[in-house]
């Protein structure tokens, strides 16, 4: 068996976390009734199952298998995801109202320098993509915000109007 790198835990955690990620927002964009949320749900959905699947060949490149946890890494996602909030809700409660910016769990990855190269370029490829889908979640967190404030100040109009 080949030496355990000591970066193998964290390609291990991430493989298992996108696949679970993968899952719950391909559940998501079934139920959404916004299409334009749902095409970027799928979107991000089908990403997050790739980055699942590259990591865990990755490990076995190793010479080594994903070892799952005992614990659903997936659980408070889903949670969120198929309970009764609105998407904006669902949106805020998994953070992405924010946007990627400043420091992030993504800035100390390359702290490791024994990192092999085609793990490097996995893991900047990877990192890349996550933040670009917290830009794109993001917008549609946006989108669907204006999009509600712009009906509550339509109902607070009409009910001040009387009609």
């Amino acid at each position: 068996m080949p030496a355990k790198p000591s970066y193998l835990g964290l390609l291990n955690a991430i493989a298992v976390a996108e696949t679970a990620a993968g899952v719950a927002l391909g559940e998501w964009a079934e139920m959404t009734t916004d299409k334009r949320l749902a095409k970027t749900l799928r979107m991000v959905a089908m990403r997050e199952a790739e980055h699942g699947l590259a990591f865990a060949k990755r490990v076995m490149e190793l010479g080594f298998e994903v070892r799952e946890p005992e614990h659903d890494p997936g659980a408070s996602l889903s949670k969120v995801v198929h309970s009764n909030r609105s998407d904006v809700s669902k949106l805020r409660a998994l953070s992405f109202h924010k946007g990627p910016g400043g420091t992030d769990v993504f800035d100390s990855m390359f702290m490791d320098k024994t990192i092999d190269p085609v793990t490097g370029g996995l893991l900047g490829r990877y990192i890349a993509e996550e933040r670009d889908t917290g830009w794109k979640l993001k917008a549609e967190y946006d989108r669907l915000h204006a999009r509600d404030q712009a009906k509550k100040q339509r109902a607070a109009a009409k009910a001040a109007s009387g009609s």
